[in-house]
């Protein structure tokens, strides 16, 4: 059923759909770890009475598994850890620049009132 509802959706915006060739899992193969874990360490371990509370124990996992799980390819540091370390070494990173979108042109109400502290 889902599947079904995907597939519409796809046919419905024009999004393109790909699937992974049969019997190459490694196509996708950081995506396929990453589900694995999700779905051991997290989604098979809970019951979800709705979809609030499956939310809030998946936004938990979520939030552990980046900032206090050591990653092995990240040489055994969370991930959050690794991006404050290295983030002084990267001086083009996005952070740095305030995001990768270029000024706008013209300014908008918002933007004159973020700048000015009221509307002009």
């Amino acid at each position: 059923m889902t599947s079904h509802a995907v597939l519409r959706w796809c046919q419905d915006t024009g999004v393109g759909w790909h699937y992974i060739a049969p019997g190459k899992p490694t196509q996708n193969a950081l995506v396929e770890s990453f589900n694995g874990r999700l779905r051991d360490e997290c989604l098979n371990e809970h019951i979800f009475g709705n979809l609030a509370e499956a939310r809030k124990i998946i936004e938990n996992w979520r939030i552990d598994y980046n900032t206090q799980r050591p990653h092995t390819s990240l040489g055994g540091l969370a991930p959050a850890v690794y991006a404050n370390l290295n983030r002084a070494t990267r001086p083009a990173s996005l952070e740095l620049r305030k995001g990768s979108a270029q000024q706008a042109l013209t300014a908008t109400k918002s933007t004159e009132r973020n700048r000015k502290g009221s509307y002009t």
